[in-house]
C-alpha cells in the first residue's frame, strides 16, 4: 500500500527552479546509487544538506 500524501509540513517553504534536462538526469542517476531510491525532490533535498554541511555552511 503506497503512503498518501498529506498536508506539507508548516515549517518548510516550497521553491519552485527550472532545471536543464541534464541536471535532472544527474539527479535522477545519483538517485539509482541510493539504496531506497528517494523521489527527486527528496533527492534534491539530501544532495543540498550534504552541500550546505560540506561547503555551503560556511
Amino acid at each position: 500500500m503506497q503512503k498518501k500524501m498529506g498536508r506539507p509540513k508548516t515549517d518548510t517553504e516550497a521553491v519552485n527552479v527550472r532545471l536543464t534536462r541534464e541536471i535532472v538526469g544527474r539527479i535522477d542517476e545519483a538517485r539509482k546509487g541510493q539504496p531506497d531510491l528517494p523521489t527527486r525532490p527528496e533527492m534534491i533535498r539530501r544532495m543540498i544538506e550534504d552541500w550546505l554541511d560540506k561547503d555551503g555552511g560556511s
